[in-house]
């Protein structure tokens, strides 16, 4: 028992070699992956916003749709946000207990994947070879039933490699070849008997990978088959349009993981096992909102919806969305700096106790720390990535959108009103967020205490000042309000 003890505390921390790249060639590669990540968040976020509105898309279809949309989300800030932050720091390190959570949720929203695409495919047996008893068969009992058994099923393996790994016993070697946690590269490592390890995984395998894939073959077997006796060309080509999205998503995935996983390891490198997981935790989840908002109508049916309501302005925005909205932002800033604070009171903090800064900022106080920091800056660039960038996306969008329809008014007083209507919010817009960039999304070596301070006086006192100057000043409605108020102010004294 002492000797496995021992064992387990001479190593408690691994090194994540990352992507084969060099050291040039960090910056351009940090920008993709970033650009990747913040298109799979924002995508995915899309579509389940549209499922969510839109009640033609209240089917059980969609609903597997909005679930897959919210595991390849998870799915991907398992890993990316911790190779984003080593790229940024140059720092491969990586705690035993952040490796071994990592790995479980890597675990966990992988089977998840499998097991709601196979149920996606079962949705589509059901809807083109039994099309009469569709809403009878796919109920929603039926379908909640099969994303509880879903999770259930993905917890219960992702935890039980995660209990026999902790079992095991590393020496010397804890350098992983690879951008995250993976279980192959883990056992690699262990200088201890790793037979009952690689028996779970096999048999894993052929229970989550190999069955399903399996029954989502015989499904469109079956579809093909079905497809076949229609006699009608626009009969068939209506069959192969409700499963098109669903086919290209199980072709791109599995794909990937037999490339990676049901390959023989003598045919296989380190590089290669790599690439392939970047195809399936980076690409594929990118790739699923494109897949199926261009090729499914019933999606670009509510997209279009979604942006070109004018006439439905009242109706969209009524008072409850707008208390919705208001509501989600509350609880959402909330839980951040909740999160943060939390993870700060875990940290400890030596005699050096002068804060480069005037006020108690987050970075300012990690520097000042004498204990490990790993997961509060891994928090630190998450949070910065969903709550700074990700908005930042959506505003941007917005207004290319925006931009887009304004173009197609055809009279120049039309153009100039729909432009006025948001000049306000788009000058906010550049100054805050022109302020926190050069914040928080400059390299470290462009950061100076110096320079941090004057950006965080811009967006902290300067910015706020000026919002009234320019809501008032650029806004007429604002501007008529200001009038009445001071012209009545002024009867009042008069009379």
């Amino acid at each position: 028992m002492s000797i496995r003890k021992q064992n387990h505390s001479s190593v408690s921390e691994f090194f994540l070699m990352g992507l084969p790249i060099r050291s040039e060639q960090q910056g351009v590669f940090f920008a993709l992956f970033l650009g990747m990540y913040l298109t799979t968040v924002l995508g995915n976020l899309l579509i389940i916003l549209l499922i969510r509105l839109d009640p033609h898309l209240h089917t059980p279809m969609y609903f597997f749709l909005s679930h897959l949309a919210l595991t390849d989300i998870s799915f991907s800030s398992v890993t990316i946000p911790k190779m984003l932050m080593n790229m940024q720091t140059q720092d491969q390190s990586i705690t035993y207990a952040e490796c071994v959570m990592q790995m479980y949720f890597f675990i966990f929203f992988t089977n998840l994947d499998n097991f709601l695409l196979t149920s996606m495919a079962y949705d589509r047996y059901v809807a083109i070879c039994h099309p009469l008893h569709y809403t009878t068969i796919m109920r929603e009992g039926l379908c909640t039933l099969l994303v509880s058994v879903s999770w259930i099923l993905s917890c219960a393996n992702a935890l039980c490699h995660s209990l026999l790994l902790t079992q095991l016993s590393f020496c010397a070697d804890n350098m992983i070849p690879h951008f995250f946690c993976d279980l192959g590269a883990l056992l690699k490592l262990s200088c201890s008997d790793t037979s009952l390890n690689e028996l779970v995984i096999f048999i894993a395998i052929v229970a989550i990978i190999i069955l399903p894939l399996i029954s989502i073959l015989v499904s469109y077997g079956r579809i093909g088959a079905t497809i076949l006796e229609v006699l009608s060309t626009k009969g068939i080509c209506k069959a192969l349009s409700t499963c098109g999205s669903h086919l290209s998503v199980v072709s791109l995935y599995y794909g990937a993981i037999v490339g990676l996983y049901l390959v023989p390891s003598s045919s296989t490198s380190s590089t290669k096992g790599i690439f392939a997981s970047v195809m399936y935790t980076v690409v594929t989840p990118m790739l699923n909102p494109f897949i199926y908002s261009l090729r499914n109508r019933d999606m670009k049916g509510a997209l279009e919806k979604l942006f070109h309501k004018p006439l439905h302005y009242n109706t969209a925005m009524s008072p409850q969305a707008c208390a919705l909205m208001l509501g989600t932002c509350w609880v959402l800033t909330n839980c951040p700096a909740l999160v943060h604070t939390l993870l700060l009171t875990r940290v400890m903090f030596c005699a050096h106790k002068a804060i480069a800064h005037f006020y108690c900022d987050p970075s300012a106080l990690l520097k000042l720390a004498c204990s490990e920091t790993h997961i509060n800056e891994l928090m630190i660039i998450t949070l910065s990535v969903l709550f700074l960038t990700a908005p930042l996306m959506l505003i941007v969008l917005s207004y290319v959108r925006i931009s887009w329809a304004v173009f197609g008014i055809l009279s120049p007083g039309g153009r100039w009103k729909a432009f006025s209507t948001c000049g306000s919010h788009l000058t906010v817009v550049l100054l805050f967020y022109g302020s926190l960039m050069g914040v928080y999304l400059l390299p470290p070596s462009a950061h100076s205490a110096e320079r941090e301070s004057r950006a965080a006086i811009l967006y902290m006192v300067i910015i706020p000042m000026l919002n009234p100057f320019i809501y008032s000043l650029r806004n007429k409605d604002m501007k008529e309000a200001l009038g009445k108020l001071f012209g009545s102010g002024k009867a009042f004294f008069l009379q």
